[in-house]
């Protein structure tokens, strides 16, 4: 009877030890994730604003963007070429008719000869052709320049769009490995902090060793997790500046 109140106390002893460490485990790990649940949200972190600066920053400095703008003014040049043309169905002529350059016609009647002037028109005189033909064909041509102009500016509308909707995903992906990082950092806090109240136990002799490895695995990947998580940024970061063509430091509202 004796032996067996001595082992019902020890095991009652080995389940509060059990139920205590459980209990601290379950505490710490609510309270990591109440710090992630208080910071996992990304939309405080966007700024629209800021998001309209860079897709205004793309726009003007992507190189493809500049190589549409350029189309749109060939194809003005081509308009104005177009236009300027007609005048090549005018062609202007002009002739000299001195009044002072009499014809002498001679009468077989008289001695004395008749002076004639076979011109309508004296001096200057400036004639205007006008070539339908080719008015009809320039018609055309100038038709021909308009339209090229606005596909020209109808593709140049489209690549816009598709710029913005590039920046904004790519802003979007870069806000939420910005915000995934400071989860994964303010985590690792939390293991850290958790490691070292489990070392100290154990060095007691209050912790077995099966948690405080458990609690060094749980450090371990963490850290190459959250490794990672700085490398998505800097990808991330790469990419949006990218379209942007600036470094997003030297980007600030107020420019």
């Amino acid at each position: 009877m004796k032996a067996f109140l001595f082992l019902s106390r020890q095991y009652a002893g080995s389940l509060i030890t059990k139920v205590f460490l459980l209990g601290f485990m379950l505490e710490v790990s609510t309270l990591s994730v109440q710090a992630q649940e208080a910071t996992q949200s990304m939309m405080p972190d966007i700024s629209y604003p800021y998001l309209e600066k860079l897709i205004e920053i793309a726009k003007a400095n992507y190189p493809r963007s500049k190589s549409f703008k350029e189309r749109v003014g060939i194809a003005d040049l081509g308009i104005r070429r177009a236009k300027v043309a007609y005048f090549d169905a005018l062609s202007v002529s002009y002739l000299y008719s001195p009044a002072n350059t009499p014809t002498y016609i001679t009468n077989p009647t008289s001695p004395v000869p008749t002076v004639v002037n076979p011109n309508w028109f004296n001096n200057y005189q400036i004639g205007l052709l006008l070539n339908i033909g080719s008015i009809l064909q320039k018609t055309p041509l100038l038709k021909q320049a308009r339209g090229e102009k606005k596909v020209a500016e109808y593709e140049q509308q489209a690549f816009d769009l598709n710029l913005e909707a590039d920046v904004k995903q790519r802003y979007f992906a870069y806000i939420q490995r910005r915000a995934v990082l400071r989860v994964k950092h303010e985590l690792q806090l939390d293991i850290e902090s958790m490691l070292k109240d489990v070392k100290y136990k154990f060095e007691k002799g209050e912790q077995s060793l099966e948690n405080y490895n458990n609690v060094l695995v749980m450090y371990s990947d963490n850290n190459q997790q959250l490794i990672i998580a700085e490398s998505e940024v800097l990808i991330s970061k790469t990419r949006l500046e990218e379209l942007v063509g600036e470094k997003l430091e030297n980007i600030k509202l107020d420019q």
